[in-house]
C-alpha cells in the first residue's frame, strides 16, 4: 500500500524552527522526486520546495529561500523539511507529494499525497 506519513507540525513562535518528517512505504523512494506544498485557511494549496530523486537538485518557493531546507534520507525512505525564522504567515497545513520520475520504472508519473501536518506560527 502506498503510503505517505507526515509528523513534526505543531506550534511555534514566529523567529522559531520546526522539523518536517514524510515517511514513504510501498514504493521504490529512490525513483520518486519528494515535494512539499502548504495550504493555508481560504488559500490554494503552494509549492514549498522540490528535491529530486538522489537530492541532486532542490528548488524553494522564493518566499522561503534561506529559511527552509528540504533533504531526503533514501536509506529510511524518508524526506524532510527543516523550517527556521518561522513567520506567521508560514502558518499551514503541509504536505508531503511524491511523483515517479524514473523513466524505467513501472509506475511512471505515478504520484501521491500525505495527509497533511498543521504548522502554526504564532505568539
Amino acid at each position: 500500500q502506498v503510503q505517505l506519513v507526515e509528523s513534526g507540525g505543531g506550534l511555534v513562535q514566529p523567529g522559531g524552527s520546526l522539523r518536517l518528517s514524510c515517511a514513504a512505504s510501498g514504493f521504490i523512494f529512490s525513483n520518486y522526486a519528494m515535494s512539499w506544498f502548504r495550504q493555508a485557511p481560504g488559500k490554494e494549496r503552494e509549492l514549498v520546495a522540490t528535491i529530486t530523486r538522489l537530492g541532486g537538485m532542490r528548488n524553494y518557493r522564493e518566499s522561503v529561500k534561506g529559511r527552509f531546507t528540504i533533504s531526503r534520507d533514501n536509506a529510511k525512505s524518508t524526506v524532510y523539511l527543516q523550517m527556521t525564522s518561522l513567520k506567521p504567515d508560514d502558518t499551514a497545513v503541509y504536505y508531503c507529494y511524491a511523483v515517479n520520475e524514473n523513466p524505467s520504472s513501472y509506475d511512471y508519473k505515478y504520484s501521491c499525497w500525505g495527509q497533511g501536518t498543521q504548522v502554526t506560527v504564532s505568539s
